[in-house]
């Protein structure tokens, strides 16, 4: 509802939403899809055997980080859409049952729990009654909630940030023929993309981004720890 509440001359349905309005994938969200798959694919690099490990098991290896970033980055993509659609069905529902509200006060408290608290704590109860009639004004809804191109492309960018998250960590193993001197290279790009991911999680936060970036490195590698340790 909160897209359907923003512009007072012309409010979208929530089958329509507004051009430029929604982005793809907020910094959050970009944030934890590299931080998964970053740990996924370390989960491959990290239990190499440098010392034993051949062009077959390098290979192996690649094979799986790749194909398992490929797999989970399709799941969080569909798992994306659904949570789209999701979202469109709730907000519809809400709009038919304001729509279909005969008290006034009904109506409010519909809205009211359809908007951000903090938007609500600042609005006067003429304000939900002005949202109330403006909404009831708005052409019959669909009966069904749809995805559309902005979701579609949603789901592409979920994809795209947990598969390409492998390559740089993955490239060394690629290109080099010393396993052990890759392995020094890939735990590197692992080290400096966690604190990449970390330092923009802080400013997200509005912490210390340093301080975050710092600490990601070491919480992600003991995610990668625990991952290895439990058989994943």
């Amino acid at each position: 509802m909160e897209s359907q509440l923003e512009t007072p001359n012309s409010i979208p349905g929530p089958d329509k939403p507004a051009a430029g309005v929604k982005r793809y994938l907020d910094p959050v969200d970009r944030v934890t899809e590299v931080l998964f798959g970053l740990i996924m694919v370390l989960t491959f690099t990290g239990s190499l055997s440098v010392a034993e490990a051949g062009r077959d098991e390098i290979r192996t290896m690649l094979i799986g980080a790749l194909g398992c970033n490929l797999a989970w980055g399709i799941i969080d993509a569909l798992l994306y859409l659904m949570g789209c659609l999701a979202e469109r069905g709730t907000d519809l529902r809400t709009l038919r049952s304001v729509r279909a509200a005969v008290d006034s006060r009904k109506a409010q408290h519909l809205i009211a729990d359809a908007l951000p608290p903090i938007v609500v704590s600042v609005m006067e109860q003429t304000e939900l009654e002005t949202l109330h009639q403006r909404l009831k004004q708005l052409p019959e809804p669909p009966e069904v909630a749809n995805l559309h191109r902005e979701d579609w492309f949603g789901g592409l960018s979920v994809f795209l940030w947990v598969f390409l998250t492998t390559l740089p960590v993955a490239i060394p193993f690629m290109i080099m023929s010393d396993a052990k001197l890759a392995m020094r290279i890939s735990n590197g790009i692992a080290v400096g993309m966690l604190f990449i991911t970390g330092y923009a999680y802080g400013r997200c936060a509005g912490r210390n981004p340093w301080l975050v970036g710092g600490s990601m490195v070491f919480v992600g590698m003991i995610l990668v720890t625990l991952t290895m340790a439990l058989g994943g």
